[in-house]
């Protein structure tokens, strides 16, 4: 792979992954803005950036459907008074935070303003670092 190919793979995914404008990826790229708007056009970034976001879409909704009918036959279950299956509970019980999450990051592409200042880590990514990964429990202030 020449260096061209490997600076437009990585403009590419810097525009339809993570959702920057054409002026930050010419700035993290270090190549001409000009430049970054012919390798889109040439390229077709937009319809894989539409293609991206309805992918991800499409991911919530199918893993919400599919937790919302685990949960029903669950229901049934309960109703009839018959045995519940731990693995269908289990699972459920794990699908419920990774839909939320899911939506949460949906969300917050789709209102992700078209100019954003780099912040670095804010308070609020620390707390989720500290509760989600390191496991401690939210200081009270």
């Amino acid at each position: 792979m020449t260096k061209r190919e490997i600076l437009i793979s990585n403009a590419e995914r810097l525009y339809v992954v993570d959702q920057l404008t054409l002026e930050e990826v010419a700035s993290k790229i270090g190549v001409n803005e000009r430049t970054i708007r012919r390798w889109k056009n040439e390229h077709k970034w937009d319809l894989r950036k539409e293609q991206y976001v309805n992918t991800k879409s499409m991911f919530h909704e199918e893993l919400y459907n599919f937790a919302r009918k685990l949960m029903v036959s669950i229901e049934y279950d309960i109703e009839n008074k018959e045995k519940v299956d731990p693995g269908r509970m289990f699972a459920f019980t794990r699908l419920l935070p990774m839909i939320n999450k899911i939506k949460e990051y949906e969300d917050e592409i789709g209102n992700k303003p078209d100019k954003q200042e780099h912040q670095g880590i804010t308070p609020d990514f620390v707390k989720l670092i500290e509760t989600e990964i390191l496991g401690m429990k939210p200081s009270e202030e």
